[in-house]
């Protein structure tokens, strides 16, 4: 009888944070048993998820390991870098304090700063409280990943420590907060202008394994 996975995983199909929380899970070669949680049913919001995530937010990890009770790991980028520390290899951060600041910040510019401003209890306040129909509700999501992506190629492009991927020639967090975001404006079929080296960067992603196997168009509850 096998040995059931370390990790459980809360996950939905679409969630540019649970695309982050898998990359980084195929990248180390992680298992993890998923418990899919219905954002479109609003299961989110219901007693169950709530005592594991009192935001109700999506990812959520149960780390099972060794038998210990532990709290409930949130926050899709908390959730990464410890992946990282516990799976060293292959390392999601830089080895020097400054390049490991650039990653850091440029992914928090993506899963910090452009992505909680499109996310369902966003959409929900706008379009149930602040009057936007579909059309605003469109408007406000291609402007606000206009904004964030276009300050990104800025930095990737004016940045000697961008290369092959957003920093060196390594996938990294950053890379992987990037790759969220597009993928989830894929789904909503928006496209961004004047992002030339993000666009180049996404199709090495998209390229290796890790993130194909990610795609949220492959996962369970995904429409056929």
């Amino acid at each position: 009888m096998s040995e059931a996975p370390r990790f459980e995983l809360f996950a939905f199909w679409r969630t540019s944070a649970t695309y982050r929380v898998r990359v980084a899970l195929n990248l180390k070669g992680i298992a993890a048993e998923e418990r899919i949680v219905d954002i479109d049913a609003n299961e989110q919001r219901g007693a169950a998820f709530l005592a594991i995530n009192p935001l109700g937010a999506i990812p959520a990890l149960i780390d099972r390991g060794a038998g210990q009770s532990r709290a409930p790991l949130t926050q899709s980028l908390a959730i990464l870098e410890f992946l990282d520390e516990e799976y060293p290899e292959p390392a999601l951060l830089p080895p020097d304090p400054h390049g490991r600041a650039r990653v850091r910040a440029i992914a928090a510019m993506l899963a910090g700063d452009t992505h909680p401003l499109i996310t369902p209890r966003v959409r929900k306040y706008l379009t149930g409280t602040g009057g936007f129909d579909d059309a605003a509700w469109r408007a406000w999501q291609i402007h606000w990943f206009t904004t964030g992506l276009q300050a990104v190629e800025h930095r990737l492009v004016s940045e000697a420590e961008t290369r092959g991927f957003c920093h060196g020639d390594a996938v990294t967090l950053a890379d992987i907060c990037l790759a969220s975001i597009i993928a989830v404006m894929r789904i909503f079929r928006i496209e961004i202008p004047g992002i030339p080296t993000i666009e180049r960067i996404m199709r090495d992603c998209e390229a290796h394994p890790a993130f194909a196997k990610a795609d949220p168009m492959i996962q369970v509850g995904a429409p056929r």
